[in-house]
């Protein structure tokens, strides 16, 4: 894979964890969300919560930049690679919001990360 094609591709993957961290970070305002029938307080609040948005808008750009990659890249190179997202939010939710990872959590990572060095040296 292209230095190039490789970018592109983790652009889109970086957008995808942070729009994930965006969707934690809108949730945390409002609270566990609850689907009960008469009851949309919170599904209207939280469309008020600017994190949602820009979560939104970050899914957004990055299915346009992972497009991108697709043209460049074969969909079986290109889709194990967004599996480095569970390590960057691993990371970033810790560093971020404060979810402290454990062990398992941790090797589980590494094991992913093992993983897709091979399938992107291939």
């Amino acid at each position: 894979m292209k230095v190039s094609d490789f970018t592109i591709i983790s652009v889109g993957v970086v957008l995808n964890a942070l729009a994930q961290l965006g969707l934690k970070a809108a949730t945390r305002g409002v609270g566990p969300l609850r689907l009960v029938p008469g009851e949309w307080g919170q599904l209207v609040a939280i469309l008020a919560v600017p994190a949602l948005w820009w979560a939104l808008i970050a899914y957004a750009v990055s299915v346009g930049v992972w497009i991108i990659g697709l043209s460049r890249v074969p969909v079986g190179q290109a889709y194990p690679l967004l599996s480095m997202g569970y390590a960057l939010n691993l990371f970033l939710a810790w560093r971020l919001i404060g979810e402290v990872p454990n062990i398992q959590r941790i090797v589980g990572v590494l094991i992913i990360i093992l993983g897709v060095v091979v399938v992107a040296r291939s």
